[in-house]
């Protein structure tokens, strides 16, 4: 079973094979894996193989498509910042758990300072972004305090 996404373990076991599949995926997850065999410098059975192994590791964990969200209607976006009221693991493991399920929300951030989650959310107008916020999180008895931010532009980066 792969790691939650938040499981922060280390990979002692990766050589630099494994590394240059991970550095090759990271930068191009469509890579064809004979390409991608051929930019590591193993057969393509040995990469298949080994991405394979990434995967069930919970190294890998997962390929997506990153799709303009304008295309999907939902052309808003923004970073909104949750402080809770109450910080037992059962309070803050539940909010995490409601919280990814949301409408919207793309990733859920647990962060250090002043608020304990940064949601990044999708919306289709400020009336719905509003909505969601007074919809989902003004009424969570734990949450405490919000802050949303609106993202003007978003560029990704290369790490």
């Amino acid at each position: 079973m792969p790691p939650e996404p938040n499981d922060v373990r280390p990979y002692p076991a990766l050589d630099e094979v494994d590394r240059a599949i991970l550095t090759e995926l990271a930068a191009d997850g469509r890579l064809p894996n004979n390409a991608l065999a051929e930019r590591v410098g193993v057969a393509p059975s040995t990469c298949l193989t080994r991405t394979r192994a990434l995967r069930e590791r919970g190294a890998i964990r997962g390929f997506h498509a990153e799709v303009d969200p304008a295309a999907l209607g939902l052309p808003l976006q923004a970073l909104v910042s949750v402080r809770l009221t109450a910080h037992e693991r059962a309070a803050v493991d539940a909010f995490r758990a409601r919280s990814v399920r949301l409408p919207g929300v793309v990733s859920v951030f647990h962060v250090a300072g002043a608020d304990d989650y940064v949601l990044h959310v999708r919306a289709a107008s400020g009336d719905a972004l509003r909505d969601f916020v007074l919809d989902h999180l003004a009424v969570d008895p734990v949450v405490q305090h919000t802050q949303t931010s609106l993202i003007f532009e978003q560029a990704r980066g290369v790490g």
